[in-house]
């Protein structure tokens, strides 16, 4: 099968996400637009980074003026949960060749890796081109929605804290689509009081980094506990 065959399958795939992407992509587009990037930049970014919640995030500390260095360890944070998908995707593309296996790990976002998991555990002829396919798709959309809002928003007259709750609302509806457990509960109440608690001391932008940082480190402690009473028994 060729390219064009490929796209055609992944096309019917991919389109709920493009969709998505325009109607978040356009609010990134605009935030970036508030801190000096180009329509042009913005395409660039979004193809190259590709991380919708790490470019509200990069967006919205800027624009509070959070210091380069902090922006980039929140960031980092936040998207190691890639590395979960590359763990359940490498069997997938285990036989793929090499290039194709880095251009789909280099695209994945948290979406397509959804949509993917499903189509490669219940599609037999889905394979990594067509896997690819999605996630190229998909990510044009996405920086073709950012370079539009980044286009427009100097002609929109937005408030900052409107957009910047964009941000917020992605990772609200990131920790309520999570499947929720005793752990998932100690880390979400242990960030929330991590950052409360770091702010009450003056711990101002880094208050963030170091709450997630205390219920990444409660979640282990938590899934440590679990794993040791399940061996109990």
């Amino acid at each position: 099968m060729g390219l064009r065959d490929d796209v055609r399958a992944a096309l019917p795939v991919a389109l709920p996400i493009m969709l998505g992407y325009v109607a978040i992509g356009i609010p990134c587009g605009v935030m970036a637009a508030e801190v000096g990037v180009s329509p042009a930049a913005a395409f660039l970014l979004s193809a190259t980074f590709y991380s919708g919640a790490g470019q509200f995030m990069m967006a919205s500390l800027a624009l509070a003026g959070t210091p380069v260095v902090s922006m980039i360890a929140s960031v980092a944070l936040v998207s190691t949960r890639q590395l979960l998908y590359s763990a359940a995707l490498s069997p997938y593309a285990s036989r793929a060749p090499k290039p194709l296996a880095l251009l789909f790990a280099a695209t994945v976002t948290d979406e397509s890796f959804g949509v993917n998991l499903e189509c490669f555990a219940s599609a037999g002829e889905w394979d990594v081109s067509r896997a690819t396919a999605v996630n190229v798709t998909s990510m044009l959309s996405w920086a073709a929605a950012n370079a539009l809002g980044a286009a427009v928003g100097p002609a929109l007259a937005i408030p900052t804290a409107v957009m910047s709750f964009a941000m917020t609302s992605i990772f609200v509806c990131l920790l309520a689509g999570q499947r929720w457990d005793r752990v998932t509960a100690v880390v979400a109440v242990a960030s929330v009081a991590g950052v409360v608690a770091l702010k009450a001391l003056g711990a101002g932008s880094l208050a963030v980094l170091l709450g997630a940082l205390i219920g990444v480190a409660a979640g282990l402690v938590a899934g440590a506990v679990r794993r040791g009473r399940g061996g109990e028994r």
